[in-house]
């Protein structure tokens, strides 16, 4: 397939690839960008490798440092600039790039040899190198390491391949065209932020790049710019609403929708969505299959409170017939993970579905509703508890602005569940019991309640159970 950047720029040399808000370049502009920076990489020998790491936030020279990565043909390593000193190097010495790119800003002093800034690379004179004329579908774009919710993060391997059918599979589910313009202030380290960079380069689409999520920055440039589609997770979508609470003024008129992954939303908060005529997105999908691979579109959100919808184009999906986890089969999906070639092997069936980890069940009309996690089932009693049902309940009680559920052990049921509260008022853990046992089965009521400041997250939003656990051990 044509390198992607090269092909905009031939087609559509003048339309608007990136914007920062204070910088805009066209595909013409882009690529004359990352030829000059491919040539500077190239004159320090770090193109003579296969692999090579970036660490960054949102800003729009990270944006050229990964496509210029990228066009060179070389495969990027996204590196999360959240992580300690120690897994980072964890990650590096796993995935072992020529060079490590980190954006000034970022820089440690416990970076040395293998790591370079980006103004050292912006120093180098050299000549322009022209980019790579074609992208092969089965080569490996992208590394990306999973956001560990449940342990040490493994490095799935995404090639052009997958990226490109995760693009058109989307397209044909939201409509999408050159014509939008798609905000991202999800972390581009992430699948969520990386996939809207891949699907501006595929669809020629404008990329709007913040440097992070500020919910009254994003709001104004919802109101103001012609936005027309953002990706969020609930924690953004609720802070977005409560503005909405706040301030006058419909979004643009261009505004399409917000995609929404990181589980589904509840009643409540899809009522206030339909208030502000904000359609909804939901959908279902992982680092392994380069984003959604299931969406929820806004005209059934009411009538399937809770489901995260049907598959997408590509995609099949059915649950096993033993403990109903979720299989699926699509071309979206990782060809692998880094130096891991059974990790993938372990995790497929015998006639090749994709063992997601993953438990849910289907209604009789085909929508699919995601029950929780085979690690995070909690039994008590002989009884089954997902924490996502108890998570629902309580998102729903006044003055709880995020809950999440563990299982801890307990002697007489073998473990029971307890819940972890952030709000900014102290809750009463009598009328938080008495709150769930008129909407739960009795087994499923915490027994516990801690309020604390915030739940541990990783880029993608997700709750990092593992790490409350280790909290609930260590007191």
């Amino acid at each position: 397939m044509d390198n992607w950047m090269t092909k905009q720029a031939a087609l559509f040399p003048k339309r608007i690839a990136v914007d920062d808000g204070e910088e805009r370049l066209t595909f013409s502009e882009l690529v004359k960008r990352l030829e000059q920076l491919s040539g500077q990489l190239g004159r320090v020998g770090v193109l003579q490798g296969s692999r090579i790491a970036i660490m960054t936030k949102n800003g729009l020279l990270g944006y050229q440092m990964a496509l210029a990565v990228l066009g060179s043909g070389q495969t990027i390593v996204w590196i999360n600039w959240r992580l300690a000193d120690n897994e980072i190097k964890r990650q590096v010495r796993d995935s072992r790039p020529t060079i490590c790119l980190v954006e000034d800003a970022l820089w440690r002093d416990s970076f040395h040899n293998g790591f370079m800034k980006f103004s050292q690379v912006q120093q180098i004179k050299s000549q322009p190198r022209q980019l790579v004329s074609q992208f092969n579908s089965g080569d490996v774009a992208s590394v990306m390491y999973t956001s560990g919710t449940t342990g040490e993060p493994k490095g799935v391997m995404q090639t052009f391949g997958n990226h490109f059918s995760s693009a058109i599979a989307s397209s044909l589910n939201l409509g999408l065209t050159s014509h939008d313009d798609w905000l991202c202030a999800v972390p581009i380290f992430h699948i969520s932020g990386f996939s809207i960079i891949m699907r501006g380069l595929i669809y020629g689409m404008t990329v709007r790049l913040v440097s992070h999520f500020d919910p009254v920055l994003v709001d104004r440039l919802l109101r103001t710019e012609p936005v027309t589609t953002i990706s969020v997770v609930p924690y953004m979508l609720k802070k977005l609403l409560d503005l909405r609470d706040q301030k006058s003024g419909a979004y643009n008129p261009d505004f399409r929708c917000m995609l929404l992954g990181g589980g589904p939303i509840d009643r409540q908060t899809l009522t206030r969505c339909q208030t502000y005529h904000v359609p909804v997105v939901q959908s279902y999908g992982m680092t392994e299959t380069c984003s959604q691979i299931v969406a929820l579109n806004d005209v059934d959100a009411d009538t399937k409170i809770g489901s995260v919808g049907k598959p997408l184009f590509l995609t099949q999906l059915k649950l096993s017939e033993n403990g109903g986890e979720i299989l699926i089969k699509t071309p979206a999906l990782t060809s692998g993970y880094l130096s891991r070639p059974e990790a993938l092997f372990n995790k497929k069936t015998t006639d090749g579905w994709y063992r997601t980890g993953d438990v849910g069940h289907l209604d009789s009309d085909g929508f699919l509703y995601v029950d929780g996690r085979i690690d995070d089932m909690i039994i008590s009693g002989g009884e089954n508890i997902f924490p996502d049902e108890i998570e629902a309940v309580y998102s729903a009680y006044p003055g709880v602005d995020e809950v999440a559920v563990i299982g801890v052990s307990d002697k007489q049921w073998g473990q029971s569940p307890v819940a972890f509260i952030v709000s900014s008022k102290p809750l009463s853990t009598q009328k938080l019991v008495a709150y769930g046992r008129q909407r739960l089965a009795h087994y499923k009521v915490p027994k516990h309640f801690y309020q604390i400041d915030h739940l541990p997250t990783n880029a993608g939003g997700k709750v990092q159970r593992y790490k409350l656990r280790k909290r609930l051990n260590d007191r």
